[in-house]
């Protein structure tokens, strides 16, 4: 009966609640005079004679001031400190002229302690039915009708961040909160904000009876390995878990309900990102000329991002796609308006582009990140993923050398080590040629860097899972075993600098990222951490589907690092540094002179045996799947040879050091 009458007073329109408000306090003031004449005459008792002018004019008095001062323009159910203070000024004012008139000046048969005692009382009354109506229409009203609807959570910190966090629930009325859970047993079965605070085995106990759906991590400053024990003992219960963002994210102010995200990928790897060494970030950085190819890609993006906090003299982006300049552009000079950042359009595959470039500015260092790097497509375009990996690289490098560049970074993969796909053989080859260009004396220092998969990156399979979670499945999978390495984009991009500060000479650099992840593995958890449940044999109705597609062409089960057992540690603790086989320069420049014939002609099956004779280790996909050459096989079609003379041809020119000169037409753009 109270919740249908609760329900009837917020149904009504805004003017009639106004109205009865007035007649409400109206009646309050009536009875604050009757109750104060009772206790001055110690009986009950109603006003008599001109008693009745102390209860006309309490009113008289009183409605207006409450109406200047807002009283009935506040929302009753959402009052709070403000509308106090608001009523404590009106019925100060109330007061003083009541005082005057009923104490100070006196009416006959009224005491003169009314004008003093009826104040008091009104503000009490007010006041009170104010924040009575709080509690009624907006505490005990609205969780009796919302319990059920809203979303029953649990918050795991009962710190700072997890107090911030439930006040900021309790305001959006987004999400009831049943708990707080924490570690710290000193806390168990003390109250914050009013929740009570819980033991993790709580939960565990109560989740399925309460209907607990969510569980919020407020626990911005705990460790990786801690979180990942956290998510681990959480999967059985199928629970929805988000958590808030980093310590550094939560400093400018106040925990707000958007702040929420999905659980990253880091956590459920448990492993921290690589702290970098200090000395290793600026050696080559603090206020020297930079250049990044790929700049606007997930890589070059995010080495822009952690040069720019270095201060070098200028930061050179170069990049082949208009709209990823602009946005990286536009992003770096908020972040760094003190630094010199000149955006630049060019292809690593124009030589002319690259040498005005480079002759203009003098980079200091070249940190080249432009590749195709995406598997499927690389494999079904092979000729470009070579000419842009393997060829643009050691175009890049050469010029680098020509313009007397003194450091030149490539960025690589674990891809490279015994490929299987064309993407992974390009990089193995764009290696090679830093490899044969170190064997030459000059004054350039050329290193790799490889590194697993990049959480976060364009073509990452971990938003791809998370979009297909989202949909309600299936999850797609090439492979039930199939494992991966991953790291973070900054923790990638922090490497690179720091190999980059270490290397002599040829260098290939790795990193210990720890084990290797069974992709399926991941998928489960993603899916069960949604608050959603794995379809398979065993639970024939659960909500996501996980579905073996088989794997794609090129793709391998397992990646690795090395290709020999020779790894040697650095002066960094997590990072090691290999010199893996190359062949002497005079044959790689012969053997990439015909690998550029090759590719003149368009020769896939050529290309693939090429690829073969160069890289040791090479298990090429058995078929050719190049999208051209499937369609003019499937139709019959001839393969015709340009012979025009002004073809693009990579073979002949050589440049002193014996490497062979690219031919810049046959690098378009």
């Amino acid at each position: 009966m109270i919740n249908r009458l609760a329900e009837r007073l917020l149904g009504l329109p805004r003017p009639a609640k106004r109205l009865l408000a007035l007649c409400v306090d109206a009646l309050v003031c009536v009875l604050c005079v009757c109750f104060a004449l009772s206790l001055r005459f110690e009986q009950w008792m109603l006003p008599r004679g001109s008693q009745w002018w102390a209860a006309t004019m309490a009113v008289l008095i009183a409605l207006p001031l409450f109406t200047v001062f807002g009283l009935y323009r506040a929302i009753f159910r959402y009052a709070g400190a403000p509308a106090v203070l608001a009523i404590l000024r009106a019925c100060a004012l109330f007061g003083l002229a009541y005082a005057v008139l009923f104490t100070v000046f006196g009416v006959s048969t009224v005491p003169r302690t009314v004008g003093l005692v009826v104040p008091l009382l009104l503000f009490m009354c007010i006041g009170g039915l104010r924040m009575l109506a709080r509690y009624w229409l907006g505490g005990m009203y609205m969780s009796a009708v919302q319990r059920k609807s809203l979303p029953q959570v649990v918050i795991y910190g009962a710190g700072g961040a997890g107090l911030q966090l439930a006040a900021a629930l309790a305001q959006s009325r987004d999400m009831l909160v049943r708990a707080f859970i924490d570690d710290a047993k000193h806390l168990h079965g003390s109250t914050l904000n009013g929740v009570r605070i819980q033991p993790p085995s709580w939960l565990r106990e109560n989740a399925a009876m309460l209907g607990i759906s969510d569980v919020l991590l407020a626990m911005p400053s705990t460790s990786r390995a801690r979180r990942a024990e956290i998510l681990h003992d959480l999967l059985p219960l199928h629970l929805h878990v988000r958590t808030l963002p980093a310590l550094a994210d939560l400093a400018n102010g106040r925990v707000q309900v958007h702040d929420l995200v999905e659980v990253d990928i880091e956590d459920l790897l448990g492993r921290d990102p690589v702290a970098p060494v200090d000395d290793l970030l600026h050696k080559h950085i603090r206020h020297q000329v930079v250049l990044v190819t790929g700049a606007g890609g997930s890589i070059g993006s995010e080495l822009c991002r952690q040069i720019v906090k270095l201060s070098p003299s200028k930061l050179l982006l170069v990049e082949l796609t208009e709209f990823a300049l602009y946005a990286i552009h536009q992003e770096l000079e908020v972040m760094s308006p003190e630094v010199q950042i000149i955006p630049l359009l060019a292809s690593v595959r124009d030589p002319a582009r690259l040498r005005e470039i480079m002759r203009t500015w003098r980079p200091d260092t070249v940190y080249h990140a432009a590749a195709y790097k995406h598997v499927p497509l690389v494999e079904h375009n092979p000729v470009e993923g070579v000419r842009n990996n393997s060829l643009g690289t050691l175009l890049a490098a050469q010029i680098a050398m020509e313009c007397q560049v003194r450091r030149f970074v490539l960025v690589s993969t674990d891809k490279a080590v015994r490929p299987t796909n064309i993407m992974g053989a390009s990089k193995r080859l764009a290696e090679l040629a830093l490899q044969g260009l170190a064997q030459q004396p000059s004054g350039t220092c050329f290193s790799m860097v490889r590194f697993g998969n990049v959480l976060g990156s364009s073509g990452s399979v971990v938003p791809l899972f998370r979009r297909q979670i989202e949909a309600g499945g299936p999850i797609t999978l090439t492979h039930a075993d199939i494992t991966r390495y991953f790291m973070t984009i900054p923790e990638a991009a922090q490497l690179v600098i720091q190999a980059g500060a270490m290397a002599q000479g040829g260098d290939v650099f790795v990193l210990d990222m720890g084990e290797p992840v069974r992709i399926i593995d991941l998928a489960r958890r993603l899916v069960e951490l949604s608050g959603r449940t794995v379809r398979d044999e065993s639970a024939p109705d659960g909500d996501i589907e996980l579905r073996i597609t088989g794997l794609r062409p090129g793709e391998k089960l397992y990646e690795e690092l090395l290709i020999g057992d020779n790894a040697m540690q650095t002066t960094h603790s997590r990072v090691m540094k290999a010199h893996e086989p190359c062949p002497p320069a005079e044959e790689l420049w012969r053997q990439f002179t015909m690998l550029g014939a090759i590719l003149d002609r368009n020769d896939v099956p050529a290309l693939k045996h090429a690829l073969a004779q160069m890289l040791p280790g090479y298990q090429p996909h058995a078929e050719v799947v190049d999208w051209v050459h499937l369609e003019r096989h499937s139709a019959n079609a001839v393969l015709l040879h340009d012979d025009d003379p002004d073809s693009n041809v990579i073979g002949g020119e050589v440049l002193l050091d014996g490497s062979p000169r690219v031919a810049g037409a046959a690098l378009v753009a």
